[in-house]
């Protein structure tokens, strides 16, 4: 954590990159601007945060000493802060090599916090269904790469920006598809979603609350970078794609989402339905609120989503239970850890004053003014949906008698973790200007050498 902080540092240095145009480094692979500073300060905070949520839970007696995970915590914590470097890698790769070699180096990192259970069978199963998953997505994704690079003769983006107008439009769309494969497996997007339950389910739940938000932050950052520098200048219509994909993800995300029982499951299939109201923002990008509305929806997300793992955590660690029925009665046996859980799931259903609604308006706002108003209208409409397993959580902590009375203790790390994640959601809801005044300086991709 102390390492992770300091580097905190040097990365915040770079934040005159935020009102400037930006540069390249590395021969042209790395790009130094406001948008990948903005996305490794989030990498790095996030891996922060949920190094500190897990302190305590490889530390707890009980099922996870039995799994073997206590013996070895150290590895644990390093192999989060080399997934941290990659995702921090991602969020700045403006070469098609830099981006495979930053994603694969994510996944295997993943893989093996997926399965870091190693006597529990669903860890086990968690680890090998990412894996099989991910290998194939990755596969398509650098068929598409080839594809991109044979039509160019580059694997830079901003040489392919210049040379992709002359390149044909049929075979365009099909790497443009190809490499969704691999960008959709990591954010969960329809229909690349498959191995998100199982994973998150089966996964120690701090991994769980890391991939929901890092893994899908650092996906958007490509998925935007490579969409809007290198195939926006081809003039091919992705928007139309993007904004169907969307759609699709919102409403299977939510519809899935209904009737789980289990928390884990539950937040997973809420993470599809938020990585397709995250799609508004490129399909919107170049609008006055597109351009800030995915960083302002992904931070705030980031803050509400990893609070709801973190209070999973504490459930998890004090009843043995992921089930949401046992969640009952909460707000008797941990008022603060009751209070903040409904915090998360009203900022998750995206009502003011919260985080999310912030992120959901600019989104939104974004799909009006580039005349995307069935999308708008589609995004309203789930938004109505989540309520419906959102309110459920709350009612049952609230509403539904618990089976025994006995107080449920919040150990300090994850008490802090809470405190952080609950302020940044509320702060961003009460006083957005200064995330807004951020978000929209970011926002600016350098789209040129």
């Amino acid at each position: 954590m102390g390492g992770l902080l300091l580097a905190l540092i040097p990365t915040w240095g770079l934040a005159g990159a935020v009102h400037r145009p930006g540069t390249t480094v590395f021969f042209g692979s790395y790009a130094v601007d406001g948008f990948a500073v903005f996305f490794k300060v989030l990498a790095i905070i996030a891996t922060t945060l949920v190094i500190l949520a897990s302190m305590d839970y490889f530390r707890a007696s009980g099922e996870r000493e039995a799994a073997g995970a206590g013996r070895f915590e150290g590895e644990f914590y390093t192999l989060l802060v080399f997934t941290g470097l990659g995702l921090v890698l991602m969020a700045a790769s403006a070469d098609l090599i830099l981006v495979a070699l930053s994603i694969e180096f994510v996944s295997l990192t993943s893989y093996v916090l997926a399965a870091y259970l190693k006597g529990n069978p669903k860890s086990n199963e968690a680890g090998l269904k990412y894996f099989l998953f991910g290998a194939a997505a990755s596969a398509v994704m650098f068929y598409g790469f080839s594809l991109l690079y044979g039509l160019t003769g580059s694997t830079s983006l901003y040489v392919i920006a210049e040379k992709v107008a002359t390149a044909p439009a049929s075979a365009l769309v099909v790497a443009l598809a190809l490499m969704l494969a691999g960008f959709g497996f990591k954010i969960s997007m329809v229909p690349f979603h498959q191995w998100t339950p199982d994973v998150y389910e089966g996964a120690p739940t701090p991994v769980a609350a890391f991939l929901s938000v890092g893994s899908k932050a650092a996906g958007f950052a490509v998925l935007l970078r490579v969409v809007v520098v290198a195939i926006a200048p081809s003039g091919l219509d992705y928007i139309t794609l993007i904004a169907g994909l969307s759609a699709v993800s919102m409403f299977l995300g939510n519809l899935l989402a209904l009737p789980q029982r289990n928390i884990k499951r539950m937040l997973a299939y809420s993470s599809i339905s938020h990585a397709g109201f995250l799609l508004i923002a490129p399909a919107a990008y170049g609008a006055t609120f597109g351009n800030p509305g995915l960083l302002l929806y992904i931070l705030a997300y980031t803050f509400t989503n990893l609070g709801a793992f973190f209070v999973a955590i504490v459930i998890g660690l004090r009843l043995t239970s992921d089930d949401i029925n046992d969640y009952a009665g909460l707000s008797r046996r941990a008022p603060a850890l009751a209070v903040t859980m409904t915090i998360f799931m009203l900022s998750l259903t995206g009502i003011p004053p919260m985080g999310v609604f912030l992120g959901k308006y600019y989104v939104l706002a974004a799909a009006i003014e580039k005349n995307l108003i069935w999308l708008a209208a589609v995004a309203i409409a789930n938004s109505v949906i989540s309520l419906y397993y959102y309110a459920n959580v709350i009612r049952v902590m609230y509403l539904t008698p618990p089976a025994v009375d006995t107080a449920v203790q919040e150990p300090w790390t994850l008490r802090t973790a809470l405190a952080v994640t609950a302020v940044g959601t509320l702060a961003m809801g009460l006083y957005p200007e200064p995330f807004i005044h951020l978000a929209k300086a970011a926002s600016v991709l350098l789209l040129s050498l």
